[in-house]
C-alpha cells in the first residue's frame, strides 16, 4: 500500500515491493531498542519480504518470542542448537536461506562477540555460517559506541567481514545522556538492505527450503468444550521392580491437550508412563493412570459430561496373569503367562452407545500405532464403534515414539481417509482437533434440528 496525496492507502503494484520473493532473516540482541525490531520486521514485510528472526538470550528479557513469531508466521530461532520439526538445525536453515540478515539493533557486546567469530547465540551462529550479505546497525550508550574497542569491531566487521555498517544516529539516549548511540531510522535500516540484495538472484525461491511456517492463530472452536485425552503408555506390573510397558513418552497425548487448551477447550488428561512435560493451565486436570485397568476406570469416569474423548495413549495389550508381590530372583529364569488387558476404547463407545441422547454422544477418537499396513487401524473404525482413528507406521522414521513428528493418517466411517505430511506433533495435533470440532458442529445441527421438529409436534 501506498499514500496518496490526501492521505488515503492504495494497492501497490507487485514491481514496488523492493523485496518481494525474498526471506530476510532480523537478528534482535539484547539492547533497549530491541522493541524497534518489531518495526523493522513490518517495514520488510511491507516491502515484499519474507522474514524469520533469531534472538540472543538477552534479547528475549526485552521483546518475547511470541510477539515476532505472530508478525514473520516464522518460528523464532533463539538457540543455535536447537532442532526444526523435520530435523533441520534452524540456524543453519536461516544461513542458507535468507538473501540477507540484518542485526538491528546490534550492542557492543554482539560487535565484540562476532568480530571474535564466537558462535554463543543463533545471531552470531547464522552470521558465521551465511555467504548472504549482513547489515549491521548498532545501537549503544554513546560513550561506548566512542570506545576504541567498540570502533575497532565496527571497522572488523566492514573492513575485513565486508558488512554494511548502518551507523546508529545521535540524539537523546536510554541512559539519559546524548549522543551517538540511538538506533537508525528503520526506513534506513530498510533501504541499506535493498540495497545489500540488489542485483543478487534470490537465494531459496522454495518455501520448503526455507523455514517452517506457523499455522495461524487459532479461533478458541473449542471455547467449553470438555476434552478428555489419554497421553504415554501404560506399565502392567511383573513384580514390584518390574514391568511389562511400551516406547510410548505421551509427546502425542501432550501435544493434542495443549491444542485443545489454546482452542479454549477444559481439558482432562490422564497419563500412564511419559517422560513429557505436562501442561501447566488451571484448565486441565490431571489424572495419573499406571495401568491398564486404572486407566480404563479414569476414562469411564471422565466421560460423563464430556464431548471428546481422544485415546492417545499407548495402550499395553497384554498383562501378566499373576503379578508376584516380592521381588524375582535372576538365577532361575522367568516364565511369564499372559493375558489381554481391557479394551478402553471399545469401552468407553460401549458405554456411550446406551445414551438417552445418542446426538450429544462425546465425539470419540482413538489411535492405531502400526507397523507397515494400516489396514488393520480400517477395521477398528466399525469393531470399536468410534468416530475417527488417526494411524501412523511407528517403523517409518520420524513417525514413531519418541519423535517430534508424527505422519498420519486419519481414517473415518465410509472410508474416508485424511493422509497428512510429516509434521510436528503439535500440528497433527490441530488437524485432528480440525477434524473433531467438524463432528462437534454436525452434531449440534442434528440435536438443534431434533429439538425444533420437537417443539413444532408439541
Amino acid at each position: 500500500m501506498t499514500a496518496s496525496t490526501d492521505g488515503s492507502r492504495t494497492p501497490r503494484d507487485a514491481t514496488s515491493f523492493r523485496l518481494a520473493g525474498r526471506l530476510i532473516a532480523v537478528g534482535v540482541t539484547g539492547s533497549i531498542a530491541a522493541y524497534k525490531a518489531a518495526e523493522l520486521v513490518r517495514r520488510l514485510r511491507d516491502e515484499g519480504a519474507d522474514v524469520v528472526v533469531l534472538m540472543t538470550p538477552s534479547a528475549t528479557r526485552f521483546v518475547g518470542e511470541v510477539t515476532f513469531a505472530a508478525l514473520t508466521r516464522h518460528p523464532v530461532e533463539t538457540d543455535p542448537g536447537s532442532l526444526l520439526p523435520d530435523q533441520r538445525i534452524g540456524h543453519i536453515v536461516v544461513a542458507d536461506s535468507a538473501d540477507a540478515i540484518v542485526v538491528a539493533p546490534a550492542t557492543a557486546h554482539w560487535l565484540a562477540t562476532m568480530a571474535a567469530g564466537l558462535a554463543g547465540d543463533a545471531v552470531t551462529a547464522a552470521c558465521l555460517a551465511t555467504t548472504s550479505p549482513v547489515v549491521v546497525a548498532p545501537a549503544m550508550d554513546g560513550d561506548m559506541y566512542a570506545h576504541p574497542a567498540t570502533r575497532a569491531n565496527v571497522a572488523r566487521l566492514r573492513d575485513d567481514f565486508g558488512y554494511s555498517i548502518v551507523e546508529p544516529e545521535a540524539g537523546p539516549l536510554a541512559s539519559g545522556q546524548i549522543g551517538q548511540g540511538r538506533l537508525a531510522d528503520t526506513a534506513v535500516i530498510v533501504d541499506a538492505v535493498v540495497a545489500a540484495v540488489a542485483g543478487r538472484p534470490v537465494r531459496a525461491p522454495d518455501g520448503a527450503d526455507r523455514p517452517p511456517r506457523l499455522d495461524p492463530a487459532r479461533d478458541a472452536d473449542l471455547d467449553d468444550r470438555r476434552i478428555v485425552v489419554t497421553a504415554g503408555g501404560t506399565a502392567e506390573p511383573i513384580d514390584p521392580v518390574r514391568y511389562i510397558g511400551n516406547r510410548s513418552t505421551g509427546k502425542m497425548g501432550v501435544a493434542i491437550a495443549e491444542a485443545a487448551l489454546a482452542r479454549g477447550a477444559h481439558v482432562t488428561l490422564i497419563v500412564g508412563n511419559v517422560s513429557v512435560p505436562l501442561p501447566d493451565d488451571p484448565r486441565i486436570v490431571i489424572i495419573p493412570a499406571e495401568t491398564t485397568a486404572e486407566m480404563r476406570e479414569a476414562v469411564i469416569e471422565a466421560l460423563t459430561g464430556s464431548d471428546v474423548l481422544v485415546m492417545a495413549a499407548a495402550v499395553a495389550d497384554f498383562r501378566p496373569r499373576q503379578a508376584a508381590t516380592h521381588k524375582l530372583g535372576r538365577k532361575d529364569g522367568l516364565t511369564l503367562e499372559l493375558e489381554p488387558t481391557e479394551d478402553i476404547l471399545a469401552a468407553a463407545s460401549a458405554a456411550v452407545a446406551t445414551s438417552a441422547w445418542p446426538s450429544r454422544r462425546p465425539v470419540l477418537v482413538g489411535f492405531a500405532a502400526e507397523t507397515g499396513s494400516l489396514e488393520r487401524a480400517v477395521g477398528k473404525l466399525g469393531r470399536k464403534g468410534v468416530d475417527l482413528i488417526v494411524a501412523n507406521d511407528v517403523s517409518e522414521a520420524g513417525s514413531g515414539f519418541g519423535t517430534d513428528t508424527n505422519r498420519v493418517s486419519i481414517l473415518s466411517p465410509g472410508g474416508g481417509r485424511d493422509d497428512l505430511p510429516l509434521m510436528s506433533k503439535r500440528e497433527v495435533a490441530d488437524r485432528l482437533l480440525d477434524r473433531v470440532v467438524t463432528v462437534l458442529d454436525e452434531r449440534d445441527g442434528v440435536a438443534q434440528t431434533d429439538r425444533m421438529t420437537q417443539e413444532t409436534r408439541a
